[in-house]
């Protein structure tokens, strides 16, 4: 089970984390959640059902990985001086975006928590036990780390196998290579436990 997530009966799934791993999938979870910003509760004394039909933003995210986070629903780069589609596409995340910005902080919250609860437990390591929703939510913060470390890093289908995978210890960018690869490992256990 080191390593890798196992499925459990129910549909849960579970892994066994050292301190450090803890530590940094909680990092890596927290960093996420405020790169994804905290979301607009209503004011106090707000309609909540007026909130969720509130319009998000019509722009893309200038930030690299928030517009991987968020991509554009129609069209892609080389669309960008089709104009009909650039309106398809603000309409779509000015309707779509606050809901899906929402279930991405969910899905980190969930890792957060989960983490906590284990770590105020377990000395020097623990094995996460997952229940079938909570596995859910951990493929989608998985996923979305993994979308922003790889865009932070600039990797691309031409990279599989490439020079970034063999950088040397020194170089900078290794740490974010390794957690990289380590998330994509958990990822496709976790998508393995969950396959029937």
């Amino acid at each position: 089970m080191a390593g890798h997530f196992e499925a459990l009966p129910g549909g849960g799934a579970a892994v066994a984390l050292d301190e450090v791993e803890i530590s940094i999938l909680r990092s890596l979870a927290v960093q996420l959640l405020e790169l994804i910003g905290p979301g607009d509760e209503p004011a106090k004394g707000e309609d909540p059902l007026a909130a969720l039909f509130a319009q998000g933003p019509s722009e893309p995210p200038s930030d690299p990985a928030l517009a991987r986070l968020f991509p554009d629903a129609y069209g892609g780069p080389e669309d960008e001086e089709n104009d009909e589609l650039r309106e398809f596409s603000a309409e779509f995340r000015r309707y779509t975006e606050n809901d899906l910005r929402a279930r991405k902080r969910d899905d980190a919250l969930v890792v957060v928590r989960n983490l906590d609860a284990l770590s105020a437990t377990g000395e020097g390591g623990a094995v996460l036990k997952l229940t079938a929703d909570d596995s859910l939510h951990w493929l989608g913060a998985l996923n979305d780390l993994r979308l922003t470390i790889g865009t932070r890093l600039e990797v691309t289908d031409e990279d599989e196998g490439g020079d970034l995978y063999r950088l040397p210890d020194s170089d900078p960018r290794k740490p974010m290579v390794m957690a990289y690869l380590w998330l994509g490992a958990l990822q496709e256990t976790l998508v393995e436990t969950l396959a029937p």
